[in-house]
């Protein structure tokens, strides 16, 4: 007889590392719930995920707990689910316990009626009574009482609770009226949460808003708004100076406990870091200011060495905050004495001074405990320190690598090497934005490495696109994890934003195939928007049942408008004028409710802006030096509704190009003078091409 439970044999790093424990666990699965009905016991669900750490405190106080195994094991059947792996199951018992309890977060803990309606949901729960939270037996106790003696009443709540997912994120709010003064009203939002001390928005705690972002630069780029110029970057600078930054290794933790973003959430997401790489790239390539670039590059390098399969392609998850229990994000910071044990005595006064290095720290389980965050400027430190700048930096830039090779030899936290679609969709999008901004080939090859690696193994058009390409431990997928719409969309995105860069139709012939399929899976042809999920077929385990057309940045774009946006972006080369119908559909069904959404809607901004002004194209043909100099005046300035797209001169033919290039482009006269030019296009009209940089500029002035 096996030591472990049921989940030995599962995929995901998360699950497997419960295998181990008392409790009786199941993988989300019909033969569970058949069971539960069998047995006529209640469903404890669990739902967490590798990177969370309260998670694994959850785990080690009550689920390694052997006594209350029993309580669990005698009243109960355990499903424990891996929220990256199956995020429509999360999505849904997050709304659930959200409606009972009034908050969501992970661990998320349900206990569900055999057919898996919620009756009863909180998140973290100690072990016993602690912390003004009831201990965990003693809920498990009374709800098994309830379900003994007071079914009728759990049976009632379940009912309501699953009305409440629906309702939760499938707003009837249909406008017809959509406008650029919705988009302004959602940038007004964010503007008044802005926090001009500090950057961010809101007060503690502070997650990181791309979306938002993004629909920032682009308004304070394309209509002079200062405000909105001022909160973008200074966000973007308060965060690169903070805590939330990793200074040695590279890279954005998931977000700040406190308004100064000094202490984080150790764990590092490939969403947060790719969502946010668009963000300094696009910052840089707005507001030229080469702070954005050297973040950009920075978190680059982390990903590089931390969260990329080099020879296969593929991004990986997460990296977790902590190596056991016993710490938190002990790997990432440092006491006074530890610092000194491997720098100079100079070396540690610049350290201590620029990154606030001190004798008492930041962390609460452990006082002497630093956050390095930059709280000087070296300028400031050189006068303080009595010393040249340029000698302050070269200390400073000597410690980093100490300091960063003595971090080295400690154990590293787990990184998850899971694939994801979806995120590895925003991580492709993000590196071949990053390397035509920044001049950088190798983004762009491990990019399309990445995006190649997705289509061949998780993509076939007969069966449609697999959520998860690679677990942790597999080269490939041992058993199919179904898309969600984030998969598809975001996918069409990183194909549509490949074949910009490489002109290569095999990406944009993706792009439409994907098209095709995510509406005829997810779009509610009735109702208007998207579903997160496809129609069912067959049994239906649980909240499944419950429709959803997510509408809100969760922080990952939200899946209606980033597929309005796909859409749009496909119609602009393809004129497949159904594609714009269903796009503008999408977003008049959420336009009489979104400005309430405010800050976390900026996606919805985003693609509300790319339905109203005029498509820009940019075609610059020619693969030599000024090529490269029209591309570059080409990208200056983000704004969504451009496109930049590059083709060498044998590209240029009908065949080779989507419906609206191949009627204009190659009955170009300049095609037979072999010399590099731009043309600007809005809509189906072109501006005659030419090949001066400075026309080139004034023809895209104004967009």
């Amino acid at each position: 007889m096996s030591q472990y439970n049921s989940l030995e044999h599962a995929a995901s790093s998360y699950l497997r590392s419960a295998m181990h424990q008392p409790v009786k666990w199941h993988e989300w699965s019909s033969e569970a719930f058949a069971l539960a009905a069998q047995e006529d016991k209640p469903v404890l669900l669990d739902i967490g995920a590798v990177w969370c750490h309260w998670c694994h405190v959850m785990d080690r106080e009550s689920y390694e707990d052997a006594s209350l195994a029993q309580v669990i094991n005698e009243h109960f059947i355990a499903v424990k689910v891996d929220r990256d792996e199956r995020p429509d199951v999360d999505n849904r018992y997050q709304a659930a316990v959200q409606a009972i309890s009034g908050q969501g977060g992970w661990p998320l803990t349900a206990v569900l009626t055999p057919d898996g309606k919620p009756f009863f949901g909180g998140t973290y729960f100690p072990r016993d009574d602690r912390y003004g939270r009831p201990g965990f037996e003693r809920v498990l106790r009374t709800l098994a009482n309830v379900w003994q003696t007071k079914r009728g009443d759990a049976l009632e709540t379940a009912e309501g609770v699953l009305a409440a997912i629906e309702h939760g994120e499938s707003f009837s709010g249909r406008s017809s009226s959509l406008s650029l003064e919705l988009a302004d009203k959602l940038v007004a939002s964010a503007l008044n949460q802005f926090d001009p001390r500090h950057g961010g928005f809101g007060a503690q705690p502070k997650f990181p808003h791309p979306a938002a972002i993004d629909l920032l630069i682009d308004v304070a780029a394309r209509t002079g708004n200062e405000a909105a110029k001022q909160a973008a970057t200074v966000t973007l600078k308060k965060m690169a100076a903070g805590g939330i930054y990793d200074h040695l290794g590279g890279g954005f933790h998931r977000y700040s406990v406190d308004e100064r973003w000094v202490v984080p959430h150790f764990e590092k997401m490939l969403y947060d870091n790719a969502e946010l790489l668009k963000n300094y790239v696009h910052a840089f390539q707005t507001f030229v200011d080469p702070e954005f670039a050297h973040v950009a590059k920075d978190m680059m390098r982390w990903m590089d060495e931390w969260l990329t399969d080099r020879e296969r392609g593929g991004f990986y998850a997460s990296q977790d905050a902590d190596v056991s229990l016993d710490d938190d994000g002990d790997y990432f910071t440092w006491t006074q004495e530890e610092a000194a044990a491997v720098l100079t005595e100079n070396e540690l006064a610049v350290t201590g001074l620029y990154f606030d290095i001190g004798e008492m720290g930041d962390m609460h389980h452990n006082p002497k405990k630093n956050v390095l965050h930059v709280k000087y400027t070296t300028e400031a430190v050189a006068q303080k320190l009595s010393r040249s700048v340029e000698d302050v930096r070269e200390d400073l830039e000597s410690a980093r690598k100490k300091l960063y090779a003595a971090r080295l030899e400690r154990t590293t936290p787990f990184v998850d090497k899971t694939v994801y679609t979806s995120w590895n969709a925003l991580g492709v999008s993000a590196y071949l934005e990053a390397a035509r901004v920044l001049q950088l080939e190798a983004p762009r090859s491990f990019a399309l490495k990445t995006l190649d690696r997705i289509l061949q193994d998780g993509w076939k058009k007969e069966t449609g696109l697999a959520h998860v390409i690679a677990y942790s431990d597999q080269k490939q997928a041992r058993q199919r994890v179904a898309a969600v719409l984030d998969d598809c969309a975001f996918l069409i995105h990183a194909c549509v934003d490949a074949w910009q860069a490489t002109g290569e139709l095999r990406y944009y012939n993706a792009a439409i195939e994907i098209g095709d399929v995510m509406v005829e899976r997810f779009y509610d042809a009735t109702g208007g928007g998207f579903f997160d999920t496809e129609t069912p077929k067959g049994e239906v385990l649980g909240a499944l049942s419950a429709h959803r057309k997510p509408l809100q940045d969760t922080p990952t774009p939200a899946g209606n408008p980033a597929a309005a946006a796909a859409l749009l972006r496909l119609e602009a080369l393809s004129e497949r004028k159904d594609f714009r119908e269903k796009a503008e559909d999408t977003l008049e069904h959420f336009g009489g409710v979104v400005e309430h959404f405010g800050l976390y809607a900026g996606t919805y901004g985003l693609a509300l802006e790319r339905l109203l002004l005029p498509a820009v194209q940019v075609v610059i043909i020619g693969e030599d030096d000024h090529a490269r100099q029209l591309t570059a005046m080409a990208i200056a300035r983000y704004a969504v509704n451009k496109s930049v797209i590059t083709l060498r001169q044998d590209q240029v033919t009908r065949e080779n190009l989507p419906p609206v290039l191949a009627e204009t482009l190659p009955a170009l006269p300049q095609l037979q003078k072999q010399a590099s030019f731009g043309v600007v296009c809005r809509g189906n009209a072109c501006q005659p091409p030419t090949s001066d940089g400075e026309e080139l500029l004034k023809e895209l002035s104004g967009i």
